[in-house]
């Protein structure tokens, strides 16, 4: 809707136009403060410009019902011709509601935990920020894949090794073990390592030769439950990168960026070392260990360029917060290996605390020591969660309670939409018309109030590209907090059922019915047709 308004204004008055929603709706629809750009242009005053542009809009113009011009600003009321042409047109093309035509190819990583165990609510967090941003991407027509890096190699690998032996030997074997000071622990090591020994015999157990051998082939299974964790959460990816896979390239990727800047890798203390302090980094960095090791950064790299040669036109990275000094170090190994790091973006996410009934939520005794992605979901359900965790921007703590989202009642924002999506179905189900009655009334001759209802239901596009383009997810579920806020006050407000006029409130209900199950489903959250018992008929 708004595309098309500034299209029309962009036709009729030869330049961009910049639009925004007046804080008193009775000023309009729209608003443009066009005129004070113009001024020092024109050498005129801004009210007298406002007051020349809105004169030049005749009645006849098929967009606005009323344009006029209040302290050097053009305020625009949108037609009703306009608004029922547009609200009918998205009801007739529901999957084309919101969508774009979008050529940018993007490639965007999210998740990427470590596969040494059971996903925790750190990594839910970033994993419902990527999967959102990326369903609003594919919604606008960009080319974009969803990508996790297998970070299988190095010391946390080995480390899986050698949990799962002592694990095995104490709780299995009944031995007595000593564990060290960094281990991995949990009820997740069990079926692990049954598995292990089924498949290999004790041996793999016992062998502390054979802990690589045993994390390699662990990491896998890992990865199986970190993927069903996702999957319960309505989270997939397209592709999967291990890191293991890519050390093969690291020679000739360092010559790569050697060959691009002499001086981008040198050798010191018996370490190869990154030139990245040159580029805005703290400190170089190691690349390779003394003992010729190249070091997780080296796998970052090697990655790094393997997606460069792909040849998307963006990239994004969605990192926990504590990755913040992590960035400059690969955008200086980017531009060393000849490509512009501009392209690659890097979201952060924060930590979430979580509480119950108002305490700090327990840590999980299957975890060990962190709470499980996959308990929180067990109980509150995966719809309360994506909502939830997609409600504040990523960059900032997140803290709530449990329990408030098991609540029917108004306090729970998801039970909140999710029954505003219900209460219209029921409303339509106790109505005599057809659906072919209430298609073919007009969306005209409304009242203020199911006009700014129709209005604000219609903005649903304008939130979808606002949200993506600003990477700021959480202004979806705003919206549609803020449309089931509106669609529970004119149930109350409006008699519905039994009016003259029933088809054409039936067809605007239906209108905020399909912006609320778009905005959802682009949430990964599947709107309700019925909950409990809805009140009487209205």
């Amino acid at each position: 809707m708004k595309q098309r308004v500034q299209s029309y204004l962009h036709d009729k008055l030869g330049r961009e136009v910049v639009l925004e929603k007046p804080r008193d709706r009775s000023f309009g629809h729209f608003a443009t403060p066009i005129a004070f750009s113009l001024a020092k242009e024109l050498r005129k005053s801004p009210m007298v410009i406002a007051e020349e542009l809105a004169s030049s809009f005749d009645e006849s113009n098929e967009v606005f019902s009323k344009v006029e011009s209040v302290k050097g600003y053009l305020n625009f009321r949108l037609s009703e011709d306009f608004l029922n042409e547009y609200g009918s047109w998205a009801l007739d093309n529901s999957q084309m509601f919101g969508t774009d035509e979008k050529k940018e190819k993007i490639l965007l990583e999210f998740v990427s935990a470590n596969p040494t165990g059971p996903l925790h609510i750190g990594h839910a967090r970033g994993a419902v920020y990527g999967d959102t941003l990326y369903r609003l991407a594919k919604h606008l027509g960009y080319d974009i894949t969803a990508e996790y890096y297998v970070n299988d190699a190095g010391n946390q690998i080995d480390l899986l090794g050698l949990s799962i032996q002592l694990y095995a030997k104490e709780n299995i074997l009944k031995q007595e073990v000593e564990y060290p000071e960094s281990y991995y622990r949990g009820e997740y090591l069990d079926a692990l390592a049954r598995d292990a020994i089924k498949k290999f015999g004790e041996e793999i157990i016992t062998d502390e030769s054979r802990q690589k051998e045993l994390a390699i082939w662990a990491k896998d299974g890992v990865m199986e439950i970190v993927t069903k964790t996702l999957a319960d959460t309505n989270i997939f990816f397209d592709t999967f990168v291990n890191e293991s896979s890519l050390y093969d390239d690291w020679d000739r990727v360092m010559s790569k960026m050697a060959n691009n800047d002499a001086n981008a890798i040198y050798e010191k203390d018996e370490k190869i070392w990154l030139a990245s302090e040159v580029k805005g980094d703290d400190n170089d960095r190691v690349v390779v260990r003394e003992d010729k090791r190249p070091t997780y950064l080296a796998g970052d790299i090697v990655y790094h360029n393997q997606k460069f040669e792909r040849g998307y036109d963006h990239y994004i990275n969605i990192w926990g917060a504590d990755h913040h000094g992590y960035i400059p170090r690969v955008n200086a190994a980017i531009e060393y290996l000849g490509y512009d790091s501009n392209k690659l973006e890097v979201l952060l996410s924060q930590m979430v605390s979580l509480l119950k009934d108002g305490e700090p939520y327990k840590m999980s005794k299957r975890a060990g020591n962190v709470i499980l992605m996959s308990d929180i979901v067990d109980e509150i359900g995966a719809d309360a969660l994506r909502f939830i965790f997609a409600s504040k921007k990523s960059d900032t703590s997140l803290e709530f309670d449990v329990e408030s989202l098991k609540k029917q009642d108004s306090s729970n924002p998801i039970f909140y939409i999710q029954y505003a999506h219900a209460r219209i179905k029921t409303i339509i189900s106790k109505s005599d018309l057809s659906e072919d009655d209430i298609m073919a009334a007009s969306l005209k001759g409304f009242d203020e109030q199911a006009d700014t209802l129709l209005f604000d239901a219609l903005l649903l596009p304008e939130v979808i590209e606002d949200a993506f383009s600003s990477r700021q997810v959480q202004k979806l579920p705003d919206y549609l907090q803020s449309l089931a806020a509106s669609l529970h006050k004119f149930y109350y407000d409006v008699r519905i059922i039994g009016r003259e006029d029933e088809a054409k409130l039936l067809k605007l209900l239906m209108v905020v019915a399909l912006s609320i199950k778009t905005g959802l489903s682009l949430m990964g959250i599947e709107a309700k047709d019925r909950m409990f018992k809805d009140d009487e008929a209205n």
